[in-house]
């Protein structure tokens, strides 16, 4: 029984201890151009972050800055009235044009460096 409570204390602890350890928009914004620049993340045709190389952070900051690309992406459409896949291969175009060489962006499926 002593191992059980220990365990649950030690499950608590970490459960409390996660909410801090989770990064927040501005600290994924502040990542990104490290994360691309490092070849983990890269631009896709979609208008979103794709994870080229796992590992770190990689994944919470694009699934932050994805989910914050897809509320603007979805106003934008709403105001304009066009559809969402609209806004998101206009972006999608804007963000492969901009990206700097030698970050990844996704062509046919397939990551590449520009």
């Amino acid at each position: 029984m002593k191992a059980c409570a220990r365990i649950a204390t030690l499950l608590v602890a970490l459960g409390l201890a996660l909410p801090a350890l989770a990064m927040n928009l501005n600290e994924a914004m502040g990542a990104l151009s490290g994360a691309k620049a490092s070849g983990q993340l890269g631009e896709m045709p979609s208008g979103y972050l794709g994870v080229v190389s796992p590992g770190g952070q990689a994944e919470e900051i694009a699934r932050l800055i994805n989910q914050a690309r897809r509320a603007e992406y979805q106003r934008l459409a709403r105001e304009n009235g066009i559809q969402l896949g609209d806004v998101e291969a206009i972006a999608g175009q804007k963000a492969l044009d901009k990206t700097p060489s030698g970050q990844y962006i996704q062509l046919n499926g397939k990551w590449v460096r520009k």
